[in-house]
């Protein structure tokens, strides 16, 4: 396999930058292809402004050593409102990627960003990689289809893949931070409505969950991006192309997680519950083992109590 340098696509938002930044730690020179217009909170990142789906962007990247997929669009809400932009953003872009990246490298390890939305509603809690792949929302079946994707690539044309079925991540690796616009990731949208003031907002009271709210298991960034980088030295070493589950394995309700916020803001504002966002599984709850053995890895960073405390100095200091 080649040992250049690995390739982030979507490498400007919060995961894919999380990875170029532990790939750096480990003293590697990450290459981040994104097509938006921003700035990288990274120091000494090559950044490559670009479409995945373009030739010239490939053109542009010697033989990498791996690809880690993060590019596509992510609100489940957006989704069900707008398919075909997501049908187009995060399937028909990743498979051009795919046909430029096998015509000009050959079969490159790709670690790709899934997600738990592929479940839908589980029929057991925690959710296994053995499931069945019934999302909900248009976000979750182009998760699916892509997942398909690279299993019918391995198949004919040997890229390996491993696909990561991310759960909620969250936290901070000091670097780089949570900076979605809108923002639709609870911790740090209900941190920025305390420090304005505002009654937090819960997406959601009516769920069959013992006090309504929807039930997420949520991991944090630097444990998800260590896993990431497990799967690629897991592929280098041979392994079998396989989806993993990353959680932290413990599910805790939206309003337990809104409480805990009262640890930094006792006198905070109860938060406000509105209707339930389209496209919202009740529960979500991974299951890790499988991720634990194949990887040898686990999350150790991933208390709930750090990532909102984490969420709360942040946003204090923005």
């Amino acid at each position: 396999m080649a040992g250049g340098r690995s390739v982030v696509t979507g490498g400007l938002g919060y995961i894919g930058q999380a990875i170029a930044a532990e790939l750096q730690r480990r003293g590697e020179d990450p290459i981040i292809v994104d097509r938006r217009p921003i700035p990288p909170q990274l120091e000494d990142v090559r950044v490559i402004h670009g479409d995945i789906r373009d030739a010239h962007v490939w053109d542009q990247v010697d033989t990498p050593r791996a690809i880690f997929h993060c590019a596509g669009l992510i609100q489940v809400g957006e989704s069900v409102e707008k398919p075909a932009r997501y049908f187009d953003d995060n399937v028909s872009a990743g498979l051009s990627m795919l046909s430029h990246v096998l015509e000009r490298f050959g079969p490159i390890p790709v670690i790709f960003s899934s997600s738990a939305a592929v479940y839908g509603v589980p029929e057991q809690t925690p959710i296994d990689e053995g499931a069945a792949l019934r999302p909900l929302s248009p976000y979750g079946v182009t998760k699916r289809q892509f997942e398909e994707i690279l299993a019918a690539f391995e198949g004919a044309y040997g890229i390996p893949s491993v696909a990561l079925r991310y759960f909620n991540a969250a936290g901070t690796d000091g670097r780089i931070r949570e900076n979605h616009d809108p923002e639709t990731h609870l911790l740090p949208r209900v941190a920025r409505a305390l420090v304005a003031g505002e009654a937090p907002v819960i997406y959601g009271s009516d769920y069959p969950t013992p006090d309504g709210t929807a039930i997420r298991d949520y991991i944090h960034i630097q444990d998800l991006v260590e896993a990431h980088v497990a799967a690629r030295q897991y592929l280098e070493d041979g392994g079998e192309s396989t989806a993993l589950n990353l959680g932290s394995g413990r599910g805790m309700s939206v309003l337990e997680m809104v409480e805990a916020f009262r640890a930094w803001l006792p006198d905070m504002p109860a938060p406000r519950k509105v209707a339930r966002r389209p496209g919202d599984p009740p529960v979500l709850v991974a299951a890790i083992d499988r991720a634990k053995n194949v990887l040898h890895w686990s999350p150790t960073r991933s208390d709930p109590g750090r990532l909102v405390g984490e969420a709360f100095r942040l946003a204090v200091s923005q």
